[in-house]
């Protein structure tokens, strides 16, 4: 990749470069042309129909036609996920398909699925019905055996109770009856069913009061639930008989058996008739049973058929689709025989995107060739960083905040080593930095397979930032080895102590009596500081000072980065007027205080800090008397201070007049330039010019300044404070891990029980992985972010760009319809 014009620079400080691009291509080739560019994904179309409705555009019918497809794949996957089968994942990419051979045989194949499901449907309803038929005819015969037996026994019964002097009265009644009208004998009809078990006790009671209990009603439960015919669910159902007199009730009984949804099966009395139906409908069942496994199988094996074939076809109709879609962005020429296309690419892929084109008239055997013909526009282009699997986690950091202006500085240069150790800072210890690192390396073996599969949204955001949590766990072990914490316990893994006892009497947990008996100890915290009087007082301060000198740096960092944006687009007034103050404002105040904290450091001084600053701005001709660190400090606090407050109206005033100047200056007497005319090239246009032939707001202007200007003063102050956080969490992470060591696994550990230990190393690995791993790193994880976005980024980075998203079918496959 020797020049910008072979191939791309993978700068990821800034965007590629980009121009703006118009293809006249003929009819002939146009469909090839948009196909090939789709391989190369280099090229972002521009929509020329934007005021035409989908409806009217020239390949609507074409896009209709691919959607109706892609119907029919969406119909043959739920088919799939119901029946248990997922599509192959192999690529089965042997040869072209045909899009009008695939659509007849996608109807086909929807025809045949769909006349199965229907008979399939219509077979198990029939089943479902027989089924329960059957269990109705058992129970009602049960029912009925049971209840004639009941009779016999109480007629035997009567039998023997009947006397001899009661024959006479017997003789009457049984004359009695034998002279009754049989007209007038009651005659009871009955209706059988089952009815849902949860509907069972409504059903009785309106059935009751409907009658007014002029019905006997007797249910039966059944063990296992059956399937309703209608819903094709499993439902729990009962057996019901209801007796009654008379049509009114019947109708009323078969009303309310519709409104509980009681399916209703025919009984008979003759037990000979029973036995005959049971054993038809056992037949019927038995030959229903084998054609609905037949049809099942039948149906399997297609879906298999298609599975094996869907990722293809899928494909295929994806591509078609946004092809189309693509060519309904293009406008017709007057002639009707070419269509124009403009869109965004990096200069790079110039040379790509012509062989394309060329390679497009060829197979289409065209005779003419498409024009591929640059632009020249002061539209702002779109932002391309080119990334990969480690950068895009970093870079999606920062574009959740905003996407960066066209060859604006790119902060995920920074980010990719800022981020992960601001988190360290606040997460520090080597235990559970190895944690987090070891969690992300099994995330990173196993990539490949996870990749291609579909986790929860927890886990794919963890996945998707893998390489950021690595980098977290990585920088977390080094700041861990510095603060000596391993799960809040100290090692002494760079050589001894560097402090004995004076006698044999003292004791470690505390610094009285404690001598320097060896050189001071190579690499981070002192093991002895761990549990002593002074360690919490002595990591306080040692953090957060720390913590001041970080948040100073990176704010240098930003602003010194807003000097390099303004170099690059050559805007002299924004290094003068706002890079040059600010610097100095901020180092006169905060920076001359991180230099007071390493002099401090370095001397061993006891001076006030505290003191120090408050009384720069209070008393600055004062003598320091103890608090005085260096020679003409005096003098020199007095300096910083009037160049601090120098800075602000530097800052405020002469920005806006400069630049009302500056636009008088370069458009008078302009008003009837050439319309191509460009003082600039789209690339390096200075953002306080790119809208030059807008009307120059000087008041507009103005207050934005003054706003800019109280924004940066205040902030200074605040940014800095907010930087302290790195002190406060790191406090509390180090202290939560001592509490959790101390108060729950040696407490357990000081039992001789072995239940007890097991309780306690339980509770502890619980309480550091539910609070020390997961909401202490997303706390951490938030405050890093927010330090980046709020105190870092606001120093000069805008972010009011958007993204390049070029045509490629490479990211159809990531998109699910």
């Amino acid at each position: 990749m020797g020049d910008g014009s072979s191939g791309p620079t993978m700068d990821l400080m800034r965007s590629e470069p980009m121009q703006l691009v118009q293809l006249i291509i003929p009819i002939e080739s146009a469909y090839r042309t948009i196909s090939y560019l789709g391989d190369l994904g280099l090229f972002q179309f521009n929509d020329l129909n934007a005021e035409k409705s989908p409806f009217q555009r020239t390949y609507a019918a074409q896009i209709k036609r691919c959607a109706e497809m892609a119907r029919k794949l969406r119909f043959f996957k739920e088919q799939m996920r119901k029946a248990g089968l997922s599509p192959s994942t192999k690529s089965l990419r042997s040869g072209d398909i045909d899009l009008d051979h695939l659509e007849v045989t996608l109807g086909e194949l929807e025809s045949e699925l769909i006349e199965i499901n229907s008979n399939n449907e219509m077979l198990q309803h029939t089943y479902n019905e027989l089924s329960e038929y059957k269990l109705v005819l058992q129970k009602a015969g049960e029912l009925f055996h049971s209840a004639q037996s009941i009779v016999a026994a109480q007629q035997g019964e009567l039998e023997l109770f009947n006397t001899t002097e009661q024959s006479v009265e017997r003789s009457l009644l049984l004359e009695q009856e034998m002279t009754m009208d049989p007209s007038k004998q009651v005659k009871l009809g009955y209706i059988s069913g089952l009815v849902a078990r949860e509907k069972s006790m409504a059903f009785e009671r309106i059935l009751f009061r409907a009658t007014r209990g002029n019905v006997f009603l007797k249910q039966t439960v059944l063990e296992n639930a059956v399937v309703d015919p209608v819903s094709g669910d499993e439902v729990e159902k009962n057996v019901f008989v209801v007796f009654y007199s008379g049509e009114r009730a019947k109708n009323k009984i078969l009303k309310l058996c519709e409104g509980f949804g009681a399916n209703r099966y025919p009984f008979t009395e003759d037990l000979n008739k029973q036995f005959q139906i049971i054993s038809q409908v056992s037949g019927r069942l038995a030959e229903l049973k084998t054609t609905i496994d037949a049809g099942l199988a039948h149906r399997s094996n297609l879906l298999q058929t298609i599975g094996f074939e869907f990722e293809q076809w899928n494909f295929l109709v994806k591509k078609e689709k946004s092809i189309y879609h693509i060519l309904n962005m293009l406008n017709m020429d007057v002639t009707k025989k070419c269509l124009v296309a403009e869109g965004w690419c990096p200069v790079f892929a110039k040379d790509q995107i012509q062989n394309g084109l060329r390679r497009a008239t060829l197979d289409s055997n065209s005779q003419i060739g498409a024009i591929f013909h640059v632009l020249q526009t002061k539209e702002s282009p779109p932002t391309f960083f080119q990334t990969n699997k480690f950068t895009s986690a970093f870079q999606e950091i920062v574009d959740a905040y905003g996407v960066a202006k066209y060859q604006e500085a790119n902060p995920s240069v920074y980010t990719i080593v800022t981020f992960p150790f601001l988190f360290a800072v606040m997460f520090g210890d080597w235990g559970h930095g190895i944690c987090l690192l070891l969690a992300t390396l099994y995330l990173i073996i196993r990539e490949k397979k996870l990749s291609s599969q579909k986790l929860g949204d927890i886990m794919e955001m963890a996945f998707s930032g893998r390489y950021v949590i690595m980098m977290m766990g990585i920088f977390s072990i080094y700041t861990g080895l510095i603060y000596n914490e391993f799960f809040s316990v100290p090692f002494e893994l760079f050589g001894p102590s560097a402090y004995g006892c004076r006698h044999q009497s003292c004791r470690d947990a505390y610094t009285a009596g404690l001598v320097k008996v060896h050189p001071t100890y190579p690499f981070g915290l002192d093991p002895k500081w761990h549990g002593s009087r002074s360690e919490l007082p002595f990591l306080n301060s040692m953090k957060m000072k720390m913590s001041i000198l970080f948040g100073v740096a990176q704010m240098n960092l930003g602003i010194i980065m807003s000097y390099f944006n303004a170099k690059f687009f050559g805007d002299n007034i924004n290094i003068w007027y706002q890079f040059v103050p600010q610097m100095i404002f901020l180092n006169s105040l905060f920076g001359y205080l991180s230099l007071l904290i390493i002099v401090k450091w370095c001397t061993g001084s006891q001076a006030d800090l505290y003191h120090v600053m408050i009384y720069m701005f209070l008393s600055p001709t004062d003598d320091l008397d103890d608090n005085q660190l260096f020679i003409g400090q005096k003098f020199f606090q007095i300096l910083l201070l009037l160049s601090a407050l120098a800075a602000v109206p530097w800052m405020m005033f002469p920005k806006p007049f400069l630049l009302k100047k500056r636009h008088e200056e370069r458009f008078q007497g302009q008003s009837y330039a050439r319309l191509d005319s460009n003082d600039y090239p789209p690339e390096i246009e200075p953002h306080s010019v790119s809208h030059n032939h807008e009307e120059f707001e000087f008041s507009e202007v103005f207050v934005h300044q003054l706003i800019h200007t109280i924004e940066f003063v205040l902030g200074a102050v605040s940014n800095t404070a907010s930087y302290l956080r790195l002190w406060a969490l790191s406090l509390a992470h180090s202290e939560l891990s001592s509490v959790f060591y101390d108060k729950v696994l040696l407490l357990a550990w000081g039992y001789n029980s072995i239940i007890a230990r097991g309780i306690g190393l339980c509770v502890f690995i619980f309480a550091t992985v539910g609070v020390l791993l997961v909401m202490e790193t997303l706390s951490a994880f938030l405050h890093a972010l927010r330090l980046h976005w709020v105190e870092f980024q606001n120093k000069f980075y805008v972010g009011d760009g958007y993204k390049f998203y070029p045509f490629s079918f490479a990211s159809l496959g990531q998109d699910d319809e």
